[in-house]
Order: C-alpha cells, then structure tokens, then sequence
C-alpha cells in the first residue's frame, strides 16, 4: 500500500465482520474511521488499531441518518485525511415470519442495511468522484440472491443493494470514473450478531448453512478493496445457493421451506423473549462483544474457494500446466 498510510472508514466496526476487517486494515497500518453505535465495542476498536501502529477516529453514528454518515465522513476527512476505502457493513435483522413483522420492523432493518449502504455510498462518492480514484465496498450476502424464511427484511435490504450497485456500476462505467465498488456476497459467518438481532422465534438463531470465522470474511474484504473485481463471492455455501438460485429457484423454495426453520434455530436453546435486542439501540454500549460468535467450534477458519477466486492466475497455470502434462502422456502412449 506505500508508504503513506491508506485512510479507510468502515461501518459496523465495532463488532463481528465490522471488528474483523478493521483488524485487517489496520495490520497494514490503515487510520480507520470506526462507524457504528456501540461505545464500548468502538473503544476496543480504536484500542487495537492504535496498537496495530494505525491511527482510528472513533465515530458513534447510527447510519440510518444520512446526516450523520455525510458528518463522519467530513470528519473522517478533517482529522485523518482523504478517504480511500469506504466499506459499508452495518447491519441489522429481524428473525420472524412475515405474518409477524411489524411495519416499523421492516422500515428500520431497510433504513439501516439497505439505506445505511447508501447513505455510506453517497459520502463517499462526494469525496472520491472528484479525485477520480477510491474503492467502495459493500459487504453483501448470499441472501442478496437467495432470500430464506424468517429473515425477509434483512433478505430484502441485501437483494436492494445488489439493484443499487448494478445501477451504480453501470453510472461510474459511462463516466469513465475510476471509483472502484464491489460487492462481497458472504456465506454464513460466526459474530455476535446471532445474540443481539430481534428474535421471535422458540429458539436463539444461528447461520444457515457452513460458517466461516470473521477473518475470512475481513480477508475478502480486504482483497476486494485492492482489487478491480465487480463481485466477490466467498466460500462454497454461498457459491451454491448464488448459482442453485439461478437455475433451480423453485428447488430452493422447496428446500428451504423444509430446512429453512430448523436450520436456523439452536435446538433445545430456547430464546429469551426479553433479552435485549439491537434493532433500535445498540446492546454493546458497556460490553465489547468483540467479532467472534457462539459458534467458533463449527466455524472454518479457511475458505479454498475464496483462495482459488482470488488466485485466479494462479490457479490457471496450474491447470494449463496439468492439461499441457496430460496432453503430452496422451501424445506419448500413442506414439
């Protein structure tokens, strides 16, 4: 990255993915703006970023306010200097069944996942479009294809933010711009997130599907700040419901409506109704949560596809020096 360091900000900071990938940035000695809501959490954000020899600007902002984003940024820009990446993470669910949601559920989910993205994606693209260089990224989600039952809020923001980038992509191509944006489309990954959402369901919510540890998700991220790449997707799980949704959606429905509950719901640990929840105020203002879950024995700590998508010359010779290998046995067995 050179000498100079780079200036990154970064919302949801203060825990899970958020945590994760300022970690990253700051072992290469990023100044990190730290977006989020959660004092104590953003705290021990700043804490190992100035230990890490990076400087951080801790930013309590609830990004469903547009101007309090635009706010960050200029002070982002005032105190640490001109942003180059901006990564747009914060987040918040419900998990209910449709029938249950409230309308005021749905407006504050999309307010923060979706609206928060773009509200992060404007400030940015202030500052960026007329220096003509800067990378945006924004933390995706298999589910911004494949929606699943009991997150349809949540399922709905991603699947916005997917319409937004391709709007978006198409705007900074026409204009010949060299802002950068890419989205990360993530697999199920092990952060505190599955103790905090709003949850109405019998049981405490967990990922569908394989999980992952945060670190990977952060690697991807990283990777796709520094990469011209239109779209990241990470690990198998999310490849196969990303590609199963494309050929066999009505197979997902199917699927989905038979393993889609259970799936997501620790058996025998019943839900505590009356445990806090994040949806409105956040639940780590005293407590550092940190980025790890409840769910660190399952998690994968490495994903090969993700090492293969982002290794793709690599990869390639490999394969041009086996089918090259392959070729000439074949020659020599005829001769």
């Amino acid at each position: 990255m050179g000498s100079k360091p780079e200036i990154v900000v970064i919302t949801g900071a203060s825990a899970g993915i958020g945590r994760a990938t300022v970690r990253r940035f700051a072992k290469e000695g990023a100044h990190i703006g730290l977006l989020a809501r959660g004092k104590a959490g953003l705290e021990a954000a700043r804490r190992e970023v100035e230990e890490l020899g990076g400087k951080a600007l801790v930013l309590p902002t609830d990004v469903a306010d547009a101007d309090a984003v635009e706010s960050a940024a200029e002070s982002v820009e005032r105190e640490l200097g001109p942003i180059d990446v901006w990564v747009n993470n914060a987040m918040t669910s419900v998990f209910s069944p449709v029938k249950e949601m409230t309308p005021g559920e749905f407006k504050r989910v999309t307010e923060v996942t979706y609206l928060g993205f773009v509200y992060g994606t404007l400030a940015a693209l202030k500052r960026m479009l007329p220096r003509d260089k800067g990378s945006i990224v924004q933390v995706g989600s298999a589910l911004a294809y494949r929606g699943i039952p009991l997150q349809s809020a949540y399922c709905g923001a991603k699947h916005a933010i997917q319409g937004f980038c391709d709007s978006l992509r198409a705007e900074l191509l026409h204009d010949k711009s060299n802002v950068k944006l890419t989205m990360v489309q993530l697999p199920g990954v092990n952060t505190p997130q599955f103790g905090w959402v709003r949850n109405r369901l019998p049981n405490k919510g967990k990922p569908i599907g394989g999980i992952y540890r945060p670190e990977v998700a952060a690697e991807a991220i990283f990777w796709a700040a520094h990469n011209d790449r239109r779209e990241l997707i990470v690990g198998v799980p999310a490849l196969q419901a990303v590609i199963g949704n494309k050929f066999a959606p009505q197979l997902g429905d199917w699927a989905l409506s038979r393993i889609g509950f259970d799936g997501q719901q620790r058996q025998g640990e019943p839900e505590d109704p009356d445990r806090p929840d994040n949806l409105h105020e956040p639940v780590d203002q005293e407590r550092d949560f940190g980025a790890h879950g409840a769910f660190e024995e399952q998690a994968r700590t490495f994903s090969p596809q993700l090492w293969a998508t982002t290794h793709r010359g690599i990869v390639a010779g490999a394969l041009a020096i086996v089918a090259g290998g392959l070729y000439t046995a074949l020659r020599h067995k005829k001769e």
